[in-house]
């Protein structure tokens, strides 16, 4: 095994430094194209999610059956209630149309009886619980 002299340490030490001193390291500099339609999608998840089912709140039960007749109860029932949110739930092996998201008994019971007038066989449930 041969020692390096001094000589040829200090010419290996100087070539490794000046050679490192041309490399560099990763830069920070981060370009993000991002699609237009990404921002509409993030603003309907956060609608989504601010009106999912809370232990406390109430909704109507509408409708309970096969796939095509709760889309269209969902959408007879959404041309005529703008203003009330509403879902279908896959419970096994039924469709179940839920509409609003009342805080109160209450208000879930009033809406209960102006609803019965075109889905006779709406009631009231109280999900998660």
């Amino acid at each position: 095994m041969k020692i390096l002299s001094a000589k040829n340490s200090f010419f290996i030490i100087a070539i490794t430094l000046k050679i490192s001193s041309f490399s560099y390291a990763q830069e920070a500099k981060v370009s993000v194209n991002q699609d237009v339609k990404f921002e509409q999608l993030l603003n309907e998840k956060r609608k989504i999610n601010s009106s999912i089912t809370i232990n406390d709140r109430y909704k109507i039960q509408i409708f309970n059956g096969d796939s095509e007749n709760s889309k269209k109860a969902l959408i007879n029932f959404k041309k005529e209630n703008k203003n009330i949110d509403g879902t279908i739930v896959f419970s096994t092996p039924m469709y179940k149309v839920w509409v609003g998201n009342f805080k109160t008994r209450i208000d879930a019971e009033k809406n209960l009886q102006l609803l019965k007038k075109k889905f006779p066989n709406a009631f009231l449930i109280k999900p998660n619980k």
